[in-house]
């Protein structure tokens, strides 16, 4: 009973990352403030699903000691770590690779970046 509302809310917050993140996707003027946005969503939502996951199997795990629940929620785990890890670093390369390709940032953001530029 308790996994089941664990595991409920770790998908209604992911949900409303992923909500969110679309949102800003839809709705902000750049690629810079798109790209947060998207890194957010990715990040957070994915993490609070694999989450349940991992919740999930624990949950069957410990009630029928069924050892692929245990290789589930291992999976789910990889899968997240791998997320935060690659998430963080390739939006970032995106968002240099961008602003050395010309891209400039809506005018209402401050690029603080451009006096450093060689």
């Amino acid at each position: 009973m308790i996994a089941d509302i664990l595991i409920l809310a770790c998908l209604v917050i992911g949900l409303f990352f992923n909500t969110l993140g679309i949102v800003g996707l839809l709705r902000f003027p750049d690629v810079y403030t798109r790209m947060h946005a998207t890194t957010k969503m990715t990040t957070f939502g994915s993490m609070f699903t694999a989450l349940s996951v991992i919740i999930y199997g624990a949950a069957l795990f410990l009630s029928s000691g069924d050892g692929q629940y245990v290789t589930l929620s291992v999976h789910a785990l990889i899968a997240a770590v791998s997320l935060a890890f690659t998430n963080a670093v390739g939006s970032h390369a995106i968002a240099r690779g961008a602003h050395k390709a010309g891209i400039k940032p809506s005018p209402a953001i401050v690029d603080r970046l451009e006096e450093y530029t060689p």
